[in-house]
């Protein structure tokens, strides 16, 4: 696995998915050492100065008038921890923990939050030897979720719980496993560790890099629909989007005519009727407009993995520092929630097509795709495709307006950061569901046309479906199904087809 090296200018979502879900390891630059060396030496000029600071020397919150002395630093930043420490189960998941960590550490190597050195030293020794605080999910306003990763600050100061190697203990137990020791926190390092957005932004960047590789494998799954319908291919005509110059849509139209070269759909067939329904011909429309709310909602969340949301922010080059509203992520925010809509819009469109795929007005095939008469085949199937779907529907509501004033009518604003990405995170898991049901009808459809030639695509993902997925001859367990091809979906097999 290669090293990942952290700079504070230019982590990418698929970078905080290889460190994440599959251990990549990380380094600190040395530009970026210096920077924190550098930040750190300007917090300490400040301090003597013994000018009022947010979070340095006078409180935070509603607690902004209260002076923080030089002689309880110390106690005053962990007890800054202690207090935040205020989140509920359940707990993140390790690679969410992951993601976390390295989103944290790369914003505090702008130089911006002047966080002690030993801090993101810390922060990396941790993500390299799989030591994961243990971090409540729940108890965020998305105004920087600082009841949440303050769990990693009891952590770092030998006080909380962690996961290693699927044990949990006490971080001082799982340190002492690597030669590692508590750190003592000093001017800043509070508000550092909790002040920041890290949590739903890390999540959010392996959520979309896993939406992008479904709406990949949506474009293949409903190319084999349309071989199963017997479908217009006219729609994928790309001088007709070329026409309507929206990058998406086109992109989308150009996939599913490669996955289809060479099928029979192409050939001319006078039976076949004229227009197909809304659901077949407008997929490169709807899947378009998903793939450009993903490209846009991507392009804002690297900025929040790559910029300072901290407050009050150190200005180095002006030898400064100042109050900041940085931390409010309402930009990207607002990227997760019309990404939602526009999944939800996926969804619809997705089962529509299922439900024309086993009616054999539309078909010519036999109803629910049954072999025989006395065989029920997919008939109540739509029940749980379709509930689905409805989930979707509601969980796309936004939320991000939600909001309480709090601490004093000081925090009068917020954005539900957090809750916006686990509801996108659960729209991800139905849709999930809903295209492996969906390559379950494409396949069992396209099974009764085996006689014709498939496209270059959609034949071999055919071949691959049916080393784990027999053809429906008689009644069986069709969760069992669902469960087999979602596992498929997963494995990455019919990724590495289309992405060859």
């Amino acid at each position: 696995m290669n090293k990942v090296f952290l700079s504070g200018a230019e982590l990418t979502t698929a970078q905080v998915l290889q460190i994440a879900r599959y251990g990549a390891p990380v380094e600190i630059t040395p530009t970026a050492r210096q920077r924190l060396a550098d930040a750190r030496q300007l917090v300490f000029d400040l301090v003597d100065a013994d000018y009022p600071i947010y979070g340095f020397n006078v409180g935070v919150g509603q607690n902004k008038d209260k002076k923080v002395f030089k002689q309880f630093f110390g106690e005053y930043n962990c007890n800054l921890i202690r207090s935040h420490c205020i989140g509920v189960p359940p707990y993140a998941s390790d690679e969410d923990v992951r993601a976390t960590m390295v989103a944290r550490l790369n914003t505090m190597l702008t130089g911006c939050c002047g966080v002690s050195p030993e801090i993101p030293e810390m922060y990396m020794a941790m993500l390299n030897h799989g030591i994961h605080p243990l971090i409540p999910e729940k108890g965020s306003v998305g105004q920087a979720d600082i009841g949440l990763i303050s769990h990693i600050g009891l952590a770092i100061i030998g006080e909380g719980n962690v996961r290693m190697n699927g044990r949990e203990m006490p971080a001082t137990e799982a340190f002492a496993k690597v030669g590692l020791k508590p750190l003592t926190l000093g001017p800043k390092d509070g508000l550092a560790i909790v002040s920041s957005n890290a949590l739903s932004a890390g999540a959010c960047a392996l959520l979309l890099e896993d939406i992008e590789e479904l709406l990949d494998l949506s474009e293949l799954i409903y190319a084999m629909s349309l071989e199963g319908l017997n479908g217009n291919t006219a729609p994928l005509d790309d001088r007709n989007h070329a026409l309507r110059r929206f990058t998406g849509q086109r992109e989308s139209a150009r996939r599913i005519s490669r996955y289809l070269q060479g099928s029979y759909i192409y050939e001319v067939d006078s039976k076949k009727a004229v227009h197909d329904p809304l659901s077949y011909r407008s997929t490169p429309q709807i899947t378009g407009a998903a793939r450009e709310m993903l490209a846009y909602t991507k392009e804002r969340l690297e900025i929040q993995l790559n910029t300072t949301d901290d407050n009050p922010c150190l200005l180095l080059e002006d030898r400064q520092i100042s109050p900041s509203a940085n931390f409010d992520p309402l930009n990207w925010v607002l990227g997760v929630e019309g990404l939602a809509i526009a999944l939800s819009h996926v969804s619809k469109t997705a089962c529509m097509r299922l439900i024309k795929l086993v009616t054999p007005n539309y078909t010519n095939l036999p109803r629910f795709l049954a072999p025989e008469v006395d065989v029920l085949c997919f008939a109540t199937l739509q029940k749980t495709f379709t509930s689905l779907d409805a989930e979707i529907r509601h969980l796309c509501n936004p939320c991000s307006m939600d909001t309480f004033s709090l601490a004093g009518d000081m925090e009068d604003t917020s954005t539900n950061a957090t809750y916006a990405v686990q509801n996108l995170r659960r729209i991800y898991r139905n849709l999930h569901i809903i295209f492996a049901i969906e390559l379950i009808h494409a396949t069992q459809a396209m099974e009764y046309r085996k006689k014709l030639s498939f496209g270059q695509y959609t034949g071999k993902a055919f071949q691959i479906v049916r080393k784990v997925l027999p053809f429906y001859k008689t009644d069986r367990n069709i969760t069992q199904d669902i469960q087999t091809v979602c596992e498929l979906l997963q494995s990455g097999e019919l990724t590495a087809l289309i992405r060859e």
